[in-house]
């Protein structure tokens, strides 16, 4: 297979390595080899409880599409600890597979590598047009002017799961709807082993979503117009403050959790541990980790005052994951039909329905299911207060630079440092200076 691009693609091989931490049967080589046209090989990220849940759910429905157009697909589920590694050898290698998931955060910059297909006017009628897709959800594609570099495939944004019986016994009545509401009933909630709330602090890409939503709160978008860094405005330096004074100063999260890196947080939701929790999925989730429906409420995440909505009201990155096909492909007749067949509105709605995400697929969305708790929380916030992060081609070393400065101020706050405006400024403006110039 010819090579794309591999000096672009390996200069983001070690600045991109550490944000696959998101917004997780195969091939023998673990690329794809394929030049018949009768053959596919797809890499899906791991969307339920494991790997071999994945594996199953997903074996059946490629049965489905085998049946239909008599194209085999191989099938890998790669864990999101992998999956960006996975996807950047690949791109410097040019042994991809020929269909692909990908986070939606990481469009712009695996764009810029060369290795995906460009999906124009002609791909996209070649599985029933972009105008099936959720606007918000096309959003998150691909560089801004340009043809996207993937297609939505799960939709997903934040919302406020609480503990309602942690909250009747420390006497609160309703969900937060304000961060000073938050603050206030994180520490009623936390006494003796029971904390307000947790995340996910060593989780770069978890700091980069929270950053970005309080940043949009305070004003600040973290690239200018031309899309070079502005980590340093007194909006950002504000909102990374706000963030990890949650432990720092008003003390409603576990010094442990700036270690926490992969669902621990959820754990100890679902174990009674903590009596709130930002999370972007549905109720599925929950109940894979034991919760019963009625253990737990939703609500939309706090905004600074007032309702969620745009502009300084937003109150979630546009989560989700996009499916691409390598530009490489020995098979783009076939790989078009496959992601007609995942996109199409009887495999979007059930997909999302089984992995707790919402389809971005318009017609998909007319289910009732995706009108009802968590699902239903997620759908609102996504048509009405969320956005996306920037569509710009340094968007991943932007995780993991400011994710880093983050996960560093998580510690010192763990280790009872006193996170002060200007340490949190000199952090961001290290993050700055490491970005590509």
């Amino acid at each position: 297979m010819r090579r794309l691009r591999a000096a672009a693609a390996a200069s983001l091989v070690t600045t991109l390595a550490l944000t696959a931490t998101a917004c997780g049967g195969g091939s023998d080589s673990g690329g794809s080899d394929n030049s018949s046209p009768k053959t596919l090989t797809y890499w899906a990220s791991n969307q339920g409880a494991s790997v071999a849940v994945d594996k199953k759910v997903l074996t059946k429905e490629l049965a489905k599409f085998t049946k239909q157009t008599g194209i085999k697909v191989k099938l890998e589920v790669i864990p999101w600890s992998d999956l960006l590694n996975r996807i950047l050898t690949a791109t410097t290698s040019g042994e991809g597979p020929d269909v692909l998931n990908i986070g939606n955060t990481w469009s712009a910059s695996l764009q810029a590598t060369g290795a995906l297909m460009d999906w124009d006017d002609a791909a996209y009628k070649a599985i029933g047009g972009r105008d099936r897709f959720v606007d918000s959800a096309v959003g998150s594609t691909g560089a801004e002017g340009k043809d996207p570099a993937a297609v939505p495939l799960y939709s997903l944004s934040y919302a406020l799961y609480y503990n309602k019986k942690l909250f009747a016994d420390a006497g609160i009545q309703k969900p937060p709807a304000t961060w000073d509401e938050f603050v206030a009933d994180g520490k009623k909630l936390t006494k003796g082993d029971t904390w307000g709330t947790a995340l996910e602090g060593s989780n770069l890409s978890n700091n980069i979503h929270q950053a970005f939503v309080l940043g949009k709160q305070h004003g600040a978008d973290f690239f200018d117009a031309e899309g070079k860094p502005t980590f340093t405005s007194d909006g950002a330096v504000a909102a990374v403050k706000q963030y990890v004074d949650w432990m720092g100063k008003d003390k409603i999260i576990a010094p442990g959790n700036a270690e926490y890196n992969q669902n621990q947080s959820l754990n100890d939701f679902a174990n009674g541990k903590v009596g709130m929790v930002l999370w972007q999925a549905a109720d599925s989730t929950f109940q894979a980790h034991g919760m019963k429906a009625d253990d737990y409420g939703v609500a939309p995440v706090p905004v600074q005052s007032g309702t969620p909505g745009s502009g300084k009201q937003t109150n979630s990155m546009v989560a989700g994951i996009n499916m691409a096909v390598f530009k490489n492909t020995k098979n783009k007749d076939g790989a078009l039909k496959f992601v007609k067949f995942m996109t199409s509105k009887e495999e979007s709605t059930f997909l999302n329905k089984t992995w707790g995400s919402v389809p971005p697929v318009k017609d998909a969305q007319e289910d009732p299911a995706f009108n009802q708790g968590g699902a239903g929380a997620i759908k609102d916030t996504l048509l009405k207060s969320a956005t996306a992060l920037p569509q710009v081609p340094n968007e991943a070393q932007f995780e993991t630079a400011v994710g880093t400065a983050i996960k560093d101020l998580w510690a010192d706050a763990a280790g009872k440092k006193e996170i002060t405006t200007a340490a949190v400024k000199a952090a961001l403006t290290k993050a700055e200076q490491q970005m590509p110039k």
